[in-house]
């Protein structure tokens, strides 16, 4: 069950748990000592006392998810109940109560399966890889009816707000989101973004915040997430800051987008080479026009990835950004080629080979 087991003597205590709990829009249990072995093992996170600590010890195998809360400053006793119990936490009431909802949300999760986590990065400037990103997402979405996640982790891009044409619409965007503790709660997270299209919501950035997303932000952001089974792209500068390096290393695949140009495919070999070095999973995808006849196999030779696909141009895509947002029609060249990195990353591996 996805409930909370509240094995707590104090009533201060437990009306700061009953309070957490409402907030999480979770179910609390709550229970004397000793309980069932069953109630203990089948709850989402067990919240207890030193008292109940104590009793418990010894008496139920040790499991994850167990928090030991207390009043004031835990002392030597708090610490020595949490030791012989296994509590991953011990946090002060009422003091920490958000890192304590932070961790009932987020633990409260029904846990799905892994979701696919896919990065887009341009193989030279104006690749148009935040484009891409978009389609991905809206292929995933909107055709294949995953529950997904635009995730723009691009500091200097200009919002993928603007590009999807959401940015008149209400929504948390990077510098709305708290991550306490390192956790994310996905269901509040889906809640919170705006919708795109059915099944994609949106987390951009916004143009009036100057400070810079945190790495472990963006990866809590991710896992949470992915652990939900939603398909996550993310669309990342080329620069390779320490927020790209930390979603590229989470991503199943990176996606170079590389227009058919020689100088594009010069610096997209030198982005391939860094992928290449970290081990990291990636294939190209080339977009047209070629005016010097370059072929896809001419580009992935050149580069070092395979192709994942080959695209004509997008007809009207610069009016249609400007006019309010991206929106695929059936037989977009940009939604062809998305859905053709898409099977190349799920599950079968129908589509090519890439090359890490």
């Amino acid at each position: 069950m996805n409930d909370i087991l509240g094995l707590i003597g104090d009533p201060t205590l437990v009306a700061d748990l009953r309070r957490v709990v409402a907030a999480a829009d979770r179910t609390l249990h709550e229970m004397p000592v000793p309980v069932p072995r069953r109630a203990w093992t089948d709850a989402a996170i067990v919240v207890l006392d030193a008292a109940a600590a104590a009793a418990c010890t010894g008496g139920h195998p040790r499991r994850p998810g167990v928090i030991l809360v207390c009043t004031g400053t835990a002392g030597l006793p708090e610490w020595q109940a949490a030791a012989g119990v296994g509590a991953e936490h011990v946090l002060a009431l009422p003091s920490e109560e958000v890192e304590l909802l932070a961790i009932v949300a987020a633990a409260g999760e029904p846990a799905t399966g892994t979701g696919t986590v896919l990065t887009v990065v341009g193989g030279c400037g104006g690749a148009g890889a935040s484009t891409f990103a978009a389609a991905l997402a809206w292929a995933a979405g909107h055709d294949e009816r995953r529950e997904t996640l635009l995730l723009d982790a691009d500091p200097f891009g200009g919002g993928l707000d603007v590009l999807t044409g959401l940015e008149e619409r209400p929504g948390v965007r990077w510098s709305g989101l708290t991550v306490d503790g390192g956790r994310v709660s996905a269901r509040a997270l889906r809640d919170a973004v705006p919708a795109w299209a059915p099944g994609v919501g949106v987390l951009s950035t916004d143009r009036e915040h100057t400070g810079r997303l945190a790495p472990a932000a963006v990866e809590a952001v991710v896992e949470a997430v992915r652990g939900v089974g939603t398909t996550v792209v993310c669309d990342v500068g080329r620069s390779f800051d320490p927020v790209a390096e930390a979603v590229v290393a989470l991503s199943d695949l990176t996606v170079v987008v590389v227009p058919a140009r020689i100088g594009s495919v010069l610096s997209a070999a030198r982005i391939a080479r860094r992928l290449s070095a970290g081990g990291e999973p990636a294939g190209l995808v080339v977009r047209g026009p070629a005016p010097g006849g370059l072929r896809a196999t001419d580009v992935a030779d050149a580069v070092g990835l395979e192709v994942l696909s080959s695209m004509r141009p997008e007809p009207g895509l610069t009016e249609m950004l400007e006019r309010g947002g991206l929106r695929l029609r059936t037989r977009s060249p940009l939604l062809g080629a998305a859905h053709d990195v898409l099977a190349s990353a799920g599950p079968d591996r129908t589509g090519p080979r890439w090359a890490a």
